[in-house]
């Protein structure tokens, strides 16, 4: 990660909501696409050393991603957002859950809700979630499974990529 970047993980356990916001040295049109298309989150939606595989995608509102986080052993930990609103390269917002590689909802494990908004800033993007959970105890989950030190790596292996794509562009 480049340290002079804005990082921020703030999890607010009484209300059951976490923000992050992170910057990324690229373009915002490059920063979108890393999110919203299947080929590009495929090479980085996944903390290190596991691999993200998209099984379907559909952007659009009412849409959905249904993707895997998958293990050197080759298990795969299955979740799926469901699009809920989309503003081209400003914002989106999903209803994100863990689910089975049929694409049915874990009942026993939260869903959130992500808000997700890109900020242009000169030649470098801010990108800020605020995701809200149903109740505290679902957060609560999501960190004891170890999310901030997953989106940590996970959001380095997007800063890892970032200068390739922008070099191929």
């Amino acid at each position: 990660m480049t340290h002079d970047l804005i990082f921020d993980f703030a999890p607010d356990r009484a209300k059951g909501t976490l923000t992050i916001r992170r910057e990324f040295a690229a373009p915002r049109q490059l920063v979108w696409d890393c999110h919203t298309q299947a080929a590009l989150l495929d090479r980085w939606f996944a903390p290190s050393p596991l691999t993200a595989r998209t099984k379907s995608m559909d952007f659009r509102p009412g849409g959905h991603w249904h993707y895997a986080m998958i293990e050197p052993s080759g298990k795969a930990h299955w979740g799926h957002a469901t699009y809920l609103e989309i503003t081209p390269l400003e914002r989106y917002s999903t209803r994100d859950s863990f689910a089975d590689e049929s694409g049915a909802i874990a009942s026993d494990l939260p869903t959130a809700t992500w808000e997700v908004s890109f900020e242009a800033r000169g030649a470098h993007t801010l990108v800020h979630s605020f995701n809200r959970y149903p109740d505290p105890a679902g957060l609560e989950t999501v960190l004891g499974m170890g999310m901030e030190a997953g989106m940590v790596s996970t959001l380095e292996r997007l800063d890892a990529l970032l200068p390739e794509l922008d070099a191929a562009t």
